[in-house]
């Protein structure tokens, strides 16, 4: 459960308003203005949640992200970017994040996301203890194909080509590898695959190679035995032993070091596996998916993955369409998502209003499936009514014109702050409520701002 939460912000405003926010929902809440603050903070004090701004004087949320997974990995971290800052905080939940969200926005929007990583500590309680919680491990009861509560399946020429290759792999021992870009639903894939299989009543291993630090690599696939190094206080049993009859999916594989890979290519040929500290060796059948959003190739070329390894782990390679390539899918994924969200918060969000049906068909979607998922989350958090307006949803996908976000009239939080408060109440014809609506912010905080900025009330 999360208690403890440590927001590192270096607006000083924006920064008591969060925290004084999240102590009325009742957290215990320290601030930190730079990196070297909050991490002379988090040697000191163990937290459940780490907030942290992507752009810090100091530092940037991404090393922060990197230190934070280094002294204490059961730390969620969620990142807070503007939105022109989309594609690198897509590289964060890479890296192991839990989520980002996007300025402004109001409190609201990141109570939701807390409470997002509230129920996956939950989900990771209940998984089993001697796996590592960096993998997440499914049963599956029975020989179930992928159904429309997990798997979209998709109408669009690409998506019924990929399913059927999903299909013609699935009951295969083969190992496949699934590229695409990131946010496509790699896992979900993989899933279906597994599900697919004659090992479908067996676990699921579903493990983040970019989350694991490579000197616990070793440890975190194979398994040690009780005091085979500091801290090892019990035997633990590895990834490989947890899927053993089943399925270990590796995603972003092509984070794992040189090292690791050696390591890996030896358990994917001998089928056996040494856990750290032992001499006896354990014979595992585990099938492998892995997935990665990198061209494996160029890695292979330039010297960075083993191509032994590659050839290995490509024995049949699928390419997971992005929202681009499947755009006839669009409003099927955004139904589903709907639902979800509607399940999720309670509400009764009945669809999409003409204009952000409009705006979502001109959007590119470069977050892919997870973006749209997060929009129409937020979204439904927002929406009062049966369908979602317009005044909800990002401006990063309302202003996209095919190249980049218009920067005329651009109301979003940037540096320049001041001149998009005028900009934002000409705009407005000086309504000031309106104008507030514009900025994404409350009444009573433009008027904060305004006060700050020496502009006529």
């Amino acid at each position: 459960m999360i208690q403890r939460i440590l927001v590192v912000e270096d607006d000083v405003a924006f920064g008591k308003m969060l925290s004084k926010f999240l102590e009325r929902k009742g957290f215990q809440v320290s601030t930190a203005l730079n990196g070297n603050h909050a991490r002379k903070q988090m040697e000191e004090q163990k937290y459940e949640l780490l907030i942290t701004d992507l752009k810090l004087p100091d530092d940037s949320g991404l090393n922060l992200l990197e230190y934070c997974q280094s002294v204490s990995a059961d730390t969620n971290i969620i990142l807070m970017t503007s939105y022109a800052e989309v594609s690198t905080a897509v590289e964060a939940i890479k890296k192991g994040a839990l989520d980002y969200i996007s300025k402004p926005f109001r409190p609201e929007e990141l109570l939701m996301v807390i409470e997002q990583a509230e129920n996956k500590s939950k989900t990771n309680a209940t998984l089993n203890v001697e796996t590592s919680p960096k993998a997440k491990t499914v049963k599956h009861k029975t020989n179930e194909l992928p159904d429309s509560s997990s798997f979209v399946k998709g109408i669009s020429e690409s998506s019924k080509k990929f399913n059927e290759y999903l299909k013609l792999v699935g009951p295969t021992d083969m190992c496949v590898l699934i590229q695409g870009e990131s946010g496509t639903g790699k896992e979900v894939a993989a899933n279906a695959i597994h599900n697919f299989s004659k090992r479908s009543n067996e676990n699921f291993v579903a493990v983040d190679c970019g989350a694991i630090p490579k000197e616990i690599a070793a440890s975190e696939f194979f398994g040690h035995v009780k005091g085979s190094f500091t801290g090892a206080i019990n035997d633990k049993k590895g990834h490989f032993e947890a899927a053993h009859k089943g399925t270990l999916f590796l995603d972003e594989v092509g984070n794992l070091s040189y090292e690791n890979q050696v390591q890996l290519l030896r358990a994917l040929q001998e089928r056996k596996i040494k856990p750290v500290g032992s001499n006896k060796e354990i014979e595992v059948d585990v099938r492998i998916i892995s997935a990665t959003n990198e061209d494996l190739l160029k890695a292979v070329a330039d010297g960075k993955f083993r191509e032994d390894l590659y050839h290995r782990l490509n024995e049949f390679s699928v390419h997971i369409p992005s929202l681009k390539e499947r755009s006839d899918d669009l409003f099927l994924f955004t139904e589903f998502f709907l639902e979800m969200a509607n399940k999720a918060l309670d509400k009764n969000v009945v669809g999409l209003s003409k204009e952000v049906e409009e705006a979502f068909k001109s959007y590119n979607w470069p977050g892919n499936l997870r973006e749209l998922k997060n929009i129409i989350k937020r979204a439904v958090l927002l929406t009062t009514g049966q369908l979602v307006p317009i005044d909800v949803i990002p401006r990063e996908v309302v202003n996209f014109k095919g190249q980049a976000p218009v920067t005329t009239q651009d109301f979003s939080k940037d540096t320049n702050e001041k001149q998009l408060i005028i900009n934002a109440l000409k705009e407005a014809g000086y309504n000031k409520s309106k104008a507030a609506r514009l900025l994404n912010v409350t009444r009573k905080t433009l008027y904060n701002k305004m006060e700050h900025y020496n502009l006529e009330l």
